[in-house]
């Protein structure tokens, strides 16, 4: 607030002095022009007489010559006033339609209004450095959840197709460069409702200055960063920085991951997915030969995966000396006689994963017409071309921005679904097929809801409650339904952690603890409905017990005698 003010009263300083001087020569004058009263005799003004017919006359208003009728000489001041504050007054008015378009002002009324919006928030949100692909995908994703956001960009275009968006909630979001720190200061670091920062510009510099930003200023804030570059990786580590995601190493082991261990794939993809929305069939890379054109980060990360999978690989690169490697094919792929050199009519896939979508299109298109048996995957760079890539119908596509939009959301849900997800991935692929399985059953074929629960006083007062005067409930008692006890709701417990001691897939059996964390997953009408069963003590007695508890003093009192009368033991 103040340096709007500061900027307004530099831009209107002259404006000001001009409008101050021209009043103060126009009164001046009057009170030194000669004129008479009504009786004749000579007369001059006052200075507030003076002051009041400048006041009227120099705002246009018009009154007319008080308190007697002007002279020749107080006329002839009269029109010199005039024009001389007339003058002045446009002066001013031009300068105050200047400093309303003035980009700094509206930048810091921006700014203002920014910051007082975040100072309202009163839930948990998360900061999202960066609305490109990534970062719309990750908010859109949020906000189906209801999770609140603030969003900081550099881009303009952005911010204004964020004000556009149709989102559940109000999306603060300013246009502003994220390696400020009093702008990371304004989008909510320090608030006390800040969940964590999500640092997803296309600028690595940019997201390892907010991930430095963030851990100097407020140390315990979860920061989850976007690096494609392992030197600018290796610093955000050194800062403390909570998740490092590098997209190409990511869809690399998802690729592996979806060779020889399709049922974890699909775990995961379900679990990290948008809510309500159905998963898409797997597709299965085949064993054998692959041609991989593009040795970047993209085709490096892919090659290490085939070859730990056991995979032979052809390296198509058309600047090896740029990429270092050592031994490929040169060439850009798109050409026939390249892919034939490489082998592709021996070869079960083709990878077109360069940096320009039309290129990989090309590669593909030459290389289906040599072998059409291919399994093609493709980078997609640019989420504008997606109908090109749709018409295409590859067998995967990869996009960067939503493989990083996945993992974000993976940790902003819960932290016990990152943790979960780790674990699954050193799981066989029969345990996930099971769990797969019984995620269908319970919930249906659409992504469900995840969410986890600690058995504490905020979140289950009424657990904790039974469990503080010795009467163990178990977990089941929190499956089932509160309509009707002998149901259970549409959820499925994922994990049990215990201190630091994880348990997968709990059984139904397992005694509850205080502090204890959950990480279920289930329908949204379950997640609305848990809450019930954790908090209300009444509800819990009912789905454990079968009994209802009378709510009010008297029938508690009727109760309890009738319950006196029912156990009175009769006489003799």
């Amino acid at each position: 607030m103040n340096s709007i003010l500061f900027l307004v009263l530099r831009r209107m300083r002259a404006p000001l002095i001009t409008l101050i001087i021209s009043y103060a020569i126009a009164v001046l004058g009057f009170t030194l022009m000669p004129g008479t009263d009504g009786a004749g005799k000579p007369w001059q003004m006052s200075l507030f007489e003076a002051f009041y017919v400048v006041s009227y006359t120099a705002t246009t208003i018009g009154f007319g010559e008080l308190p007697y009728t002007f002279s020749t000489a107080q006329r002839l001041w009269m029109t010199f006033s005039i024009y001389l504050t007339v003058i002045a007054w446009f002066y001013a008015i031009g300068k105050i339609i200047a400093l309303i378009q003035d980009p700094a002002l509206r930048q810091a009324m921006t700014t203002l209004r920014f910051s007082r919006a975040v100072h309202r928030l009163h839930e948990p949100f998360y900061i999202v450095c960066g609305y490109g692909e990534t970062g719309s995908l990750l908010v859109g994703a949020l906000d189906r959840k209801g999770i609140r956001t603030v969003v900081l960009d550099i881009n303009p275009d952005r911010i204004n197709e964020l004000e556009l968006q149709d989102y559940q909630a109000d999306v603060p979001c300013l246009c502003a460069d994220v390696r400020l720190p009093e702008i990371l200061l304004q989008a909510g670091i320090q608030h006390p409702m800040c969940k964590g920062v999500a640092a997803l510009t296309d600028d690595n510099h940019a997201n390892l200055a907010v991930a430095v930003t963030v851990k100097l200023i407020n140390p315990q804030l979860p920061v989850l960063c976007r690096a494609e570059d392992d030197t600018i990786a290796a610093n955000m580590a050194s800062f403390g920085t909570d998740h490092i995601i590098n997209p190409y190493q990511l869809f690399g082991e998802h690729l592996a991951m979806e060779m020889h261990s399709l049922g974890t794939y699909l775990l995961h993809e379900w679990l990290t997915g948008v809510p309500g929305t159905s998963l898409p069939t797997p597709a299965c890379p085949p064993q054998g030969k692959w041609v991989v054109c593009g040795y970047g980060r993209f085709g490096k990360s892919v090659v290490r995966n085939l070859q730990r999978e056991h995979m032979q690989t052809v390296i198509i690169e058309a600047d090896p000396e740029l990429t270092g490697c050592t031994d490929c094919i040169v060439g850009s792929g798109a050409e026939a006689h390249t892919l034939l050199e490489a082998g592709i009519q021996k070869a079960v896939g083709i990878v077109a994963g360069t940096d320009n979508d039309i290129n990989n299109l090309s590669i593909v298109m030459t290389a289906l017409e040599l072998n059409p048996k291919l399994f093609v995957v493709v980078r997609k760079n640019r989420r504008h071309n997606a109908p090109l890539f749709r018409q295409f119908n590859a067998d995967i596509t990869m996009q960067p921005s939503d493989i990083i939009a996945h993992e974000c959301l993976a940790h902003f849900i819960s932290p016990m679904l990152a943790q979960f997800l780790k674990l699954a991935r050193g799981q066989d692929n029969a345990w996930a097929n099971r769990l797969i399985s019984r995620l269908v059953e319970v919930v249906g074929e659409t992504v469900p809801e995840t969410w986890d629960v600690t058995i504490s006083g905020e979140q289950a007062a009424a657990v904790v409650n039974r469990l503080g005067h010795g009467r163990p409930l178990s977990l089941g008692s929190l499956l089932r339904d509160p309509a009707n006890r002998l149901d259970s709701l549409p959820l499925v417990p994922l994990m049990l952690l215990r201190g630091s001691q994880p348990m997968l897939l709990p059984s139904p059996e397992t005694l509850l603890h205080i502090e204890d964390r959950i990480l279920f997953c289930g329908t949204r009408e379950a997640k609305n409905t848990l809450p019930l069963l954790l908090r209300n003590r009444k509800v819990l007695d009912y789905v454990i017990d079968g009994i209802e508890v009378p709510d009010s003093l008297v029938w508690r009192w009727l109760s309890s005698q009738a319950n006196r009368l029912v156990n009175k033991k009769p006489p003799g």
